[in-house]
């Protein structure tokens, strides 16, 4: 019988958090004047256990996978898309290529069940756990085994990115249906309601977002109210490369790594991720608000503040990556900006 992986997460120490606070308070600016900068600064320095943290080689890896689920009329777009997006991406032409190459990130793209046979020397991770998953109005999406190794293999790609010198690590998706899985999955795990979650992915119509709806109700009918396991609702509505990323986020906190989590799909994979080890939302940096519907509900749900909101709803781990430059500034006044003392500059306001 399949059972969850062990992962052991140290949640930060947080007894370095005064020291931090006092050093940010001490800059040459109002108390909280940089606002939200200032609380990613201190989550960082957290993470790393530094009053003077650095992000290292920034890396970006998208999971591709097909599901079942799209033959029932989920996406505005075509199953093959999702083969095709995996050439672009390998070939860099994707908008997420460009923002990776912009901000110096590593990008990787794992095959994690693409309905396509792709050639072997095709510069591609190859993990793939099957030819899509099964139809989730039918039965289940995957076998607990099957979700169980996707887990075992995002964490493995995690900590190889962290072996090699990375300590911010980004999780991007492509996935024809895949909005549908994240809808699925904050339904049973969050208790959101579905027609709430449900957004028009690809682009649908009314109508076809009306049909969405109905589609995943009936899922939900189908797999029941539970008791459900985390391990029995991925198998049931998960996705491959949703396994796979919750995997690779708990690995990159195994690793003490920060996570930059991208939009809805991705911040459905964080939710698992966390009902299997709740210590991996420490680690967690939210780059974007997305315009998919669920998502503001399930960050509401996460307690999560988002760093932008830019109306993206293109997935590809293209939020997290534009969101990198504020983590990056949040480390920049941390180190080099002027404390009062080293300013010269009175700290005490006038009346």
């Amino acid at each position: 019988m399949s059972s969850l992986p062990n992962f052991i997460i140290h949640r930060p120490d947080p007894a370095l958090a005064h020291a931090l606070r006092h050093k940010i308070d001490r800059k040459t600016k109002p108390l909280g004047a940089l606002g939200q900068l200032e609380a990613l600064a201190l989550q960082i320095g957290l993470v790393q256990q530094s009053l003077t943290p650095s992000l290292q080689r920034p890396s970006l890896t998208i999971f591709a996978a097909d599901h079942g689920l799209a033959r029932a009329g989920v996406s505005a777009y075509p199953a093959e898309v999702t083969p095709q997006m995996v050439l672009n991406f390998v070939a860099g032409g994707a908008a997420t290529n460009i923002f990776a190459r912009q901000r110096g990130f590593e990008l990787q793209v794992v095959d994690a069940g693409v309905n396509s046979d792709f050639p072997s020397d095709l510069p591609l991770r190859h993990e793939k756990l099957g030819y899509g998953t099964a139809n989730a109005l039918e039965m289940a999406a995957m076998s607990k085994a099957q979700a169980v190794q996707g887990l075992e293999i995002g964490r493995r790609i995690a900590h190889e990115d962290a072996d090699k010198g990375s300590n911010v690590l980004a999780f991007g998706e492509m996935g024809i249906g895949n909005t549908s899985s994240a809808t699925l999955l904050a339904h049973f795990l969050a208790g959101l309601p579905i027609a709430a979650c449900t957004g028009r992915g690809t682009g649908l119509d009314d109508p076809g977002l009306a049909r969405k709806i109905a589609t995943l109700e009936a899922v939900a009918a189908r797999v029941g109210s539970g008791p459900h396991t985390v391990l029995d609702i991925l198998a049931e509505v998960g996705g491959f490369e949703v396994v796979m990323m919750a995997g690779a986020m708990l690995g990159a906190a195994e690793k003490g790594a920060l996570i930059i989590v991208d939009g809805f799909i991705a911040s459905a994979a964080l939710l698992a991720a966390m009902h299997i080890e709740p210590a991996v939302r420490d680690y967690a940096v939210f780059g974007h608000r997305s315009q998919e519907g669920g998502h503001p509900l399930l960050l509401e749900h996460l307690q999560a503040k988002p760093l932008l909101q830019l109306d993206l709803r293109l997935g590809e781990g293209s939020g997290a990556v534009l969101a990198f430059p504020l983590l990056q500034a949040a480390c920049g006044f941390l180190n080099e900006m002027a404390s009062f003392e080293e300013a010269g500059v009175s700290s005490e306001a006038t009346p």
